[in-house]
C-alpha cells in the first residue's frame, strides 16, 4: 500500500526523492488561509444541503477553526509526504477530530479546491497591489506639487530636446500607474469567480449548492462549466501580464532615477535609506534599490512566459503541469509588492536639486524649437525656419555660446524676421509657460493635471 490519500489502487510507495519532486507543499503552504476558508465554506454548504449532519459540520468546522488559529500562529507542521496544502490540512484535521474529518472532501476534488484557493488568494492580493499603486501615485503627486515651476531639460534619444516642468516629467509616471491600476482593477471581476464544487472536472452527484459556497466565500459569480473551472488559469496569466507591464514602468522610472542621481546629472539625490555604499570606495553612494527594481522586471517577465509555456499545449482538464502555476505567481507578487513599497519611499524622500536643473536648461539648446516656432509664427515656412535655427545653433557651437548669448545683429544675418522680442521667447521659463495646450508642460496645464490626479486619488 502506498499510504497516500489516493493510494487504494497502488501496491507500493514511491521513493522519498520522487515524493519530494512531486510535492508542492514547499510553496503552496502560502495558500493555507485560503484553503481553510474554502473548506469552512464547503462544509457549511454541505450542512445546508443536508449532505452532512449538523453534528458532523460542527465538528469539522471547529477543527478547521483550530487549524486556522494554529496557521496564524505559525504552529502547523507541513510534511512533504502529504504532498500539498490540501492533503496536509486534511491529515491534520483527521488526526485532530477523527475519521469524520474525511467527510470534508465530499463533493469536491483537489482540482477545484486548489483553483478556489488561488482565486481567493489573488483576489485579496490584487486589491493590496492596487492600494500600493495609489500610495506610490500619491508620492509622485507630492513631489510634483513641489516642482511645478522647476525647469528641467526634456529628452528624446537621451539628448536635450525642450525645456519642461520637472513636475510634468514626474506626472508621466502617475498616468502610467493609473493605467496599471485600471488593468488590475478590471482583472478582479475575472478573479472573482468560484470554481468550488466543479469536482475533478465533471461536477458531482451530491446535491451541492455552488452558489451558496460562492456566496459564503464572497465570490460574485460561479464558473458555468466544470471543466473550465478546473482548467482556467487565465486569471493568473492576466495577473502576471499586468504585473509585467507595471514592472516595465517601474524599470523605466528606475533607469531615470539612476541617471539623475549620477555626478554627471546631479538632478536628484536619493535618501540614504534607499542607497548603499561600496566595500572598497568610501565616497560611493549607489542607487542599489532602483537598480534592483530595474533588474527584477526580468523576473516578472520570466514568470509570465513560464506560465504561458506551461499552458500552451496541455489538454483539458487538470494536468500535473499546472502545479507550476503557483511559484511564479507568488514570486511576481512578492516582487511587485516590494518594488512598489521601495519606490514610494524612494520618490517621497528624494531631494530635487532645483539649482542644477535650472542651470541645465539655461546652458543648452533645448530652446531652439522656440526660435523655429517664432519664425513660423511670422509667416516663414516651418522647414525654412528649422534650417535658419539650425544654422544659428551651429554658429553658437562654433563660438562656444548659446542662443541667448547671440546678439540681435548676429541673428538677423540669418533672417530679418528676427527682432529683439525673440529673446523673451527664448527664455526657458517663457518656453515652458507658453506650452499651454491640453496635456502640455505649461505650468497651468501641469496644475490641471495635478488637480485631476488628486481627484482620482480621492
Amino acid at each position: 500500500m502506498s499510504g497516500k490519500a489516493w493510494g487504494g489502487r497502488f501496491q507500493k510507495s514511491a521513493e522519498a526523492w520522487v515524493d519530494e519532486f512531486g510535492a508542492s507543499i514547499g510553496f503552496d503552504q502560502q495558500l493555507v488561509t485560503e484553503d481553510i476558508e474554502g473548506s469552512i465554506a464547503h462544509v457549511t454548504m454541505l450542512g445546508a444541503c443536508e449532505i452532512l449532519t449538523a453534528d458532523e459540520v460542527k465538528t469539522i468546522k471547529d477543527g478547521l477553526e483550530q487549524l486556522k488559529i494554529k496557521a496564524e500562529n505559525n504552529e502547523l507542521d507541513f510534511k512533504v509526504e502529504n504532498e500539498d496544502i490540501h492533503l496536509n490540512l486534511e491529515k491534520m484535521l483527521t488526526d485532530m477530530i477523527g475519521p469524520v474529518g474525511g467527510k470534508l472532501h465530499t463533493g469536491r476534488s483537489r482540482n477545484d479546491q486548489v483553483a478556489t484557493d488561488m482565486h481567493l488568494f489573488l483576489k485579496k492580493r490584487v486589491k493590496e497591489v492596487i492600494g500600493l499603486i495609489e500610495n506610490f501615485q500619491q508620492a509622485i503627486v507630492t513631489q510634483a506639487e513641489d516642482n511645478v515651476e522647476t525647469l528641467a531639460p526634456g529628452y528624446t534619444h537621451l539628448q536635450r530636446a525642450q525645456p519642461i516642468s520637472f513636475a510634468h516629467h514626474l506626472m508621466t509616471y502617475f498616468w502610467m500607474l493609473e493605467r496599471d491600476k485600471q488593468r488590475f482593477t478590471e482583472s478582479v471581476k475575472r478573479i472573482d469567480i468560484s470554481p468550488l464544487g466543479a469536482g475533478a472536472l465533471a461536477g458531482t452527484t451530491f446535491p451541492i449548492d455552488r452558489e451558496l459556497s460562492a456566496e459564503l466565500l464572497g465570490f460574485s459569480a460561479v464558473y458555468q462549466n466544470s471543466i473550465d473551472a478546473v482548467s482556467d488559469r487565465d486569471f493568473i496569466v492576466e495577473f502576471l501580464s499586468n504585473s509585467s507591464l507595471l514592472m516595465a514602468h517601474l524599470s523605466r522610472f528606475a533607469e531615470e532615477i539612476i541617471i539623475w542621481s549620477t555626478d554627471e546629472f546631479k538632478f536628484i539625490e536619493l535618501d540614504d535609506a534607499f542607497s548603499t555604499g561600496s566595500s572598497i570606495m568610501p565616497q560611493k553612494k549607489n542607487p542599489d534599490m532602483a537598480e534592483l527594481i530595474r533588474g527584477k522586471a526580468g523576473r516578472a517577465y520570466g514568470n509570465l512566459i513560464g506560465l504561458l509555456t506551461v499552458l500552451k499545449g496541455i489538454p483539458l482538464a487538470y494536468n500535473k503541469d499546472m502545479q507550476e502555476d503557483k511559484e511564479g505567481m507568488f514570486d511576481t507578487l512578492h516582487t511587485v509588492v516590494g518594488s512598489l513599497k521601495i519606490f514610494e519611499g524612494m520618490v517621497r524622500t528624494m531631494s530635487v536639486n532645483k539649482d542644477v536643473l535650472h542651470k541645465a536648461v539655461h546652458n543648452d539648446f533645448s530652446n531652439a524649437t522656440e526660435l523655429a516656432d517664432y519664425l513660423a509664427a511670422k509667416g516663414m515656412p516651418f522647414r525654412e525656419a528649422h534650417e535658419v535655427t539650425g544654422k544659428l545653433v551651429f554658429t553658437c557651437i562654433q563660438k562656444g555660446i548659446y542662443l541667448l548669448d547671440l546678439s540681435i545683429e548676429e541673428m538677423q544675418k540669418e533672417s530679418t524676421l528676427l527682432e529683439a522680442d525673440v529673446f523673451d521667447v527664448l527664455a526657458p521659463e517663457a518656453a515652458v509657460k507658453r506650452r499651454h495646450s491640453l496635456g502640455g508642460t505649461g505650468f497651468d496645464q501641469v496644475k490641471i493635471q495635478l488637480q485631476k490626479a488628486n481627484e482620482l486619488l480621492k
